[in-house]
């Protein structure tokens, strides 16, 4: 039997990481739609080769992908963004059915930060959208190395509002402090496992 899939997101600074933790803490596998991507861009990962070919000069030294120089290809370009999802998309899905075939669990979270923006919604059974005030938001965003605010608008501009999110989502976790997130996982768990035993 299938693990229950249930699908993880919320914008930039709401708490996803540490909520995907405590989903992993508690047991169940979780399946990190970023990290995927990062495998396929590492040494010997199945992106490099189709990536480097489509696009001169992003293959670095040590034979990843330069994920820097790859955003200067695709940044303001919408046709060289699709051809770059054209090659990207059907191996992180790969990754996915990978992740699917070996989990031995009766509930499996994908970690996907676009999921409702790419209609990856409709392939879970379940979906959890984390949220948090805007200025909280805004807070931990600029405190990460290097984001700016311009750079925190661009990806703002790119994820549907947190609003409509929230309205989307099957169950909503907001992430002001760590132990009611917590909480809240273990919570969403329980209520998922008795809606399997009574199926």
């Amino acid at each position: 039997m299938r693990p229950f899939r249930l699908g993880l997101t919320g914008s930039i600074g709401m708490g996803k990481s540490t909520t995907a933790r405590f989903f992993a803490d508690a047991g169940l596998p979780v399946w990190d739609a970023d990290a995927a991507v990062h495998r396929l861009y590492s040494p010997g990962g199945a992106a490099v080769g189709p990536v480097s070919d489509a696009f001169r000069g992003v293959r670095a030294a040590d034979g990843s992908i330069d994920r820097a120089a790859l955003g200067s290809h695709v940044r303001g370009s919408a046709e060289a963004l699709a051809r770059l999802e054209s090659i990207v998309h059907p191996l992180v899905a790969s990754d996915r059915e990978s992740f699917i075939a070996s989990a031995a669990a009766d509930i499996a979270v994908f970690d996907i930060p676009l999921l409702f923006e790419t209609g990856g919604d409709a392939m879970m059974d379940a979906t959890v959208t984390v949220t948090a005030p805007a200025e909280l938001q805004r807070k931990r965003v600029l405190a990460r190395p290097g984001m700016t605010p311009e750079m925190f608008e661009a990806i703002l501009k790119r994820q549907l509002p947190d609003g409509e999110k929230r309205a989307r989502a099957t169950h909503v976790i907001e992430t002001l402090e760590p132990e009611p997130v917590r909480a809240a996982v273990g919570a969403i768990i329980r209520y998922i496992r008795c809606l399997q035993q009574d199926a």
